[in-house]
């Protein structure tokens, strides 16, 4: 970083560093800009990685209500929605689960949540009804997890008004208990990311979420009213800047089907407010204790490092992920987790608004970061604005790939400013090894090149042939479901954990996998990309390697080793069962 970090801090109380307000006032109201890179020519090396886009003919037809198709007139018709892949029936095949929104003046009939059993076939049943799962408003992110550990995964779900978390009953339903476990809000919220974290590490599924902004459609300005209600000289929805920040919540799993609210007691509601959106939880600094990280729009991203004793300090700025290269705020929306230069540790890939880069944040394995986005060459995209993100090996050469969707917020702007289209094609880099990334477009299939309006993706692998599918979220429109069709002979491998002193989902344990002289980490998370879910089973490309040794980590503490494990095929490993 190219400026004076401690110039964003002043002391709180107690002499904790606190982001300085003062410094973030005089920075307009416009979305930090970055010129694109120059695109050096192709490597010529052959991506065996093909992406078809099979929803329709998995019976996934029913669209993403979300707002008005050709213009949006407030803020919560722009943000969008995410989906997860889930096993609710534990038959050992994804499920899936799709978010959807509604119109300011009605949604269509049948509009709803959707979640779509599994046929082992390719194809997909609509189970939402049976399910429970019918929901209609502004829905906003998912998360998946077994917060009663009983052995089901259960679902949290963010939304503008309420939020709402869903118990697995272990037949096939799921039973809305917002309110029963404590987490029924009496005011009106803006929520966003969310994710199960099990913070103190008693074997709890605890809950952290984000809220966006403070909106009432009674007191919400109109597109041009204000300079904050413009962009390009375009009149467009308000905000986010403008309006007031949301407060992030810490609830605390009690351990019998309930939730305590500890923001305050946790340290989370001193930080300054900012516009959150996606959270992701992961040990960050390996010390064993899972930190939470925020992508905020237009404000400082959060980094809340665990303490040990239950409370968290925030250091995005002073660790290098809250703010660009040169020190100004962005538009962060999607987070992706991964290894993607084989080190060992837990690398961070956020998502940005067009005209600017996405970022590219190393770890040194201590939870300091540094931007890698100009020696990756990531920087020569910014064309997009940018959604849900993964650090992902979709070729499984051992090497792993990013993949972001993209689509406009201003769907009347491309009338006027033709280059900023409403609907664009999805973004791939694949890796090339030492750091380096090259943009990929057609050569990875017609299911990456399709122009749409997307927000959230996920990452799973469907079909259970050993490589790497794409949920997709298209505003009014249905899903994408890109299914890998992956050529050559590359080896794979695939990690589910599950908890017994940990929490039964294993959220938060890190798994590394050593193969060919190289090593690789991941992260059991409960909510990554933009307000999604990926597949809970981790997986692994491995290239060559016809074996592979496996470092598990625990939430509890508990580090296990696996040797010489074989390759291509599902390992399930059970805490302390050797």
């Amino acid at each position: 970083m190219n400026f004076n970090r401690r110039s964003f801090f002043r002391l709180g109380v107690g002499g904790a560093l606190l982001l300085d307000p003062t410094r973030l006032l005089g920075q307009g109201v416009s979305t930090h800009t970055a010129k694109p890179l120059a695109r050096p020519a192709p490597s010529g090396r052959p991506f065996n990685s093909h992406f078809v886009d099979v929803a329709a003919a998995a019976g996934l037809d029913a669209p993403v209500i979300y707002g008005d198709e050709q213009s949006k007139k407030y803020i919560v018709e722009s943000t969008g929605c995410g989906c997860a892949f889930i096993d609710y029936d534990n038959d050992g095949w994804m499920d899936l689960f799709v978010l959807t929104g509604t119109r300011l003046a009605g949604a269509p009939d049948g509009t709803t949540n959707r979640l779509y059993k599994n046929n082992r076939d390719g194809t997909f049943t609509d189970v939402t009804e049976k399910a429970g799962l019918h929901w209609l408003g502004w829905a906003c992110g998912v998360s998946i997890g077994d917060y009663n550990n009983d052995g089901f995964d259960d679902i949290f779900c963010t939304n503008f008004g309420q939020n709402t978390l869903y118990r697995n009953n272990g037949d096939g339903t799921f039973t809305d208990v917002t309110k029963a476990a404590g987490l029924w809000n009496d005011q009106q919220r803006f929520g966003a990311g969310c994710t199960f974290v099990d913070y103190n590490r008693d074997g709890h599924l605890d809950l952290f979420v984000s809220n966006y902004v403070r909106f009432s459609f009674e007191n919400a300005a109109a597109p041009g009213d204000n300079p904050n209600c413009r962009w390009k000289g375009v009149p467009v929805e308000c905000g986010p800047r403008g309006l007031a920040t949301g407060k992030h919540s810490l609830y605390r799993n009690n351990g019998d089907g309930t939730f305590t609210d500890v923001t305050q007691q946790a340290g989370i509601s001193r930080v300054t407010p900012t516009y959150g959106m996606t959270v992701v939880a992961a040990d960050f600094d390996e010390d064993g204790w899972q930190d939470i990280y925020v992508a905020c729009d237009s404000t400082p991203s959060l980094l809340f490092m665990n303490n040990h004793d239950g409370t968290f300090r925030e250091e995005g700025v002073i660790r290098g992920v809250a703010l660009s290269d040169d020190g100004m705020e962005q538009a962060g929306m999607g987070v992706g987790v991964g290894d993607y230069d084989l080190d060992g540790h837990l690398d961070i890939f956020k998502t940005h608004f067009a005209d600017d880069a996405n970022i590219l944040y190393h770890n040194d394995g201590k939870g300091n970061f540094e931007d890698a986005t100009g020696s990756s060459r990531l920087g020569v995209e910014t064309r997009y604005v940018c959604w849900g993100a993964g650090i992902v090996d979709l070729d499984n050469d051992g090497l792993p790939d990013l993949f972001m969707v993209t689509g406009h917020v201003y769907p009347q702007v491309e009338r006027t400013l033709p280059q900023y289209p409403h609907k664009t094609p999805r973004a791939l880099f694949r890796n090339l090894g030492k750091g380096v990334f090259e943009e990929l477009t057609e050569e990875a299939g017609p299911g990456v090149a399709a122009a749409h309006c997307s927000r959230g993706c996920a990452f799973g692998d469907f079909d259970n042939d050993g490589d790497v599918d794409i949920l997709i979220i298209n505003l009014n429109e249905p899903p994408s479901l890109l299914r890998n069709d992956l050529g050559g002979k590359s080896n794979w491998i695939k990690v589910k954990l599950e908890g017994t002193k940990s929490n039964r989902s294993a959220i938060g344990a890190r798994v590394l996998v050593h193969y060919g002289g190289k090593t690789q980490a991941q992260a059991v998370l409960s909510q990554s990309s933009f307000y999604s879910c990926n597949d809970p089973r981790l997986h692994f490309g491995l290239g060559n390697s016809t074996a592979a040794d496996i470092d598990v980590y625990w939430p509890s503490g508990l580090h296990e080793t696996f040797k010489q494990v074989k390759v291509n095929r599902l390992i399930t490993i059970k805490e302390g069962s050797a």
